[in-house]
């Protein structure tokens, strides 16, 4: 994301998106009773005699509109930020609605009455890091899988299958599989120009593709990791990893899981941790939160069903008093976790006693 124009005084940043990642944090950065500013393609009907004849052409236009509703779809790239108009051209009707498309290359105005300092940082983290691009390439003897780690979660990109030969099998098959694992991973490495390739297995089937792998260039990209199979899960278990996390030590997702594996922790223990609205409210309203955790899943949820003043209220509270506000991806394992705790929780500076 590019920040184009900061004018915090009207309260007023200009932004230009450039991936989709920057989308998630836009959806949770664009709040209700916001205004959002910019370029923008909307039917116009042309002045004839009566309403069935009337000519209705798609024009772009330059609107404002006051925000009542965000939706982030993550698998169509796109954001949309929808609520009436205030202000626009003479043929554009004031109070009627309109939607915002957000899309990669959009350039748009947020205009808040107030920019908290957690929201800041996110925009400066979107604006400033570089995410590193990594696969993870989770394979045994005859099947592997294939995910992108994204700033949200991870993205499936292949499932592969193969035919091998079995040690008790009289039958002798000819097998391409790693063959076809290398050959995949080499073209997304071309594709995406990747940093990293995090291999790992349960036993030595990681070791074993390395070895295929190493007269390529993608041979110096390659992490190893263990998993304790080739389910869906193991992509959440190899993240964890001490060996990945030393490698992405930088990276988002690594960072949230490692937030929420400590509330859990000091959940446990019944140490300085507490989760849902009621005992996160306490904490606040005590000054006594060190880091607050919300996941974007329940943000969305709150504002569909009308109750996100409550959590606007803790968000504020709590940045306010200095803690810092982490908004958790429901796309990861940490991010579920957090969500079966009610998709609120914090880390305290101190233990309460009740």
């Amino acid at each position: 994301m590019k920040i184009l124009a900061k004018e915090l005084r009207h309260g007023s940043i200009k932004v230009q998106v450039d991936t989709l990642d920057d989308l998630w944090y836009l959806s949770a950065l664009i709040e209700e009773k916001d205004f959002l500013e910019g370029a923008t393609e909307r039917k116009i009907k042309l002045d004839a005699g009566s309403d069935r004849d009337q000519k209705v052409i798609r024009k772009t236009v330059y609107l404002e509109i006051a925000v009542e509703k965000v939706e982030f779809h993550k698998y169509a790239n796109i954001l949309r930020v929808s609520g009436k108009i205030t202000n626009g051209p003479e043929d554009v009707p004031r109070g009627s609605y309109h939607t915002f498309n957000v899309e990669e290359g959009s350039k748009f105005r947020i205009k808040k009455q107030q920019w908290l300092n957690y929201q800041l940082e996110k925009l400066k983290e979107a604006a400033e890091t570089k995410q590193t691009k990594v696969i993870i390439c989770i394979v045994d003897m005859d099947e592997a899988h294939i995910a992108m780690l994204k700033k949200y979660g991870y993205e499936l990109l292949v499932s592969m299958q193969g035919a091998v030969q079995k040690k008790d099998s009289p039958e002798k098959i000819k097998s391409t599989f790693y063959a076809d694992v290398v050959k995949q991973l080499e073209e997304y490495d071309q594709r995406y120009q990747l940093d990293k390739i995090i291999l790992a297995s349960p036993g030595f089937w990681k070791e074993y593709l390395q070895e295929q792998l190493k007269n390529k260039a993608v041979a110096k990209k390659i992490i190893l990791a263990t998993c304790s199979d080739v389910s869906n899960r193991a992509f959440e278990e190899v993240l964890k990893r001490p060996e990945t996390v030393t490698a992405l030590k930088d990276d988002r997702i690594v960072k949230e899981m490692m937030l929420v594996d400590e509330v859990m922790k000091e959940i446990i223990k019944e140490g300085a941790a507490v989760y849902g609205i009621k005992e996160t409210q306490k904490a606040a309203e005590a000054g006594a939160i060190k880091d607050f955790l919300v996941t974007d899943a329940q943000i969305q949820k709150m504002r569909q069903d009308g109750t996100f003043g409550k959590m606007d209220w803790l968000m504020r509270t709590a940045d306010n008093a200095g803690a810092a506000v982490h908004i958790i991806s429901s796309e990861h394992d940490g991010g579920q976790k957090l969500d079966g705790l009610g998709g609120v929780a914090a880390i305290l500076r101190y233990k309460m006693s009740w």
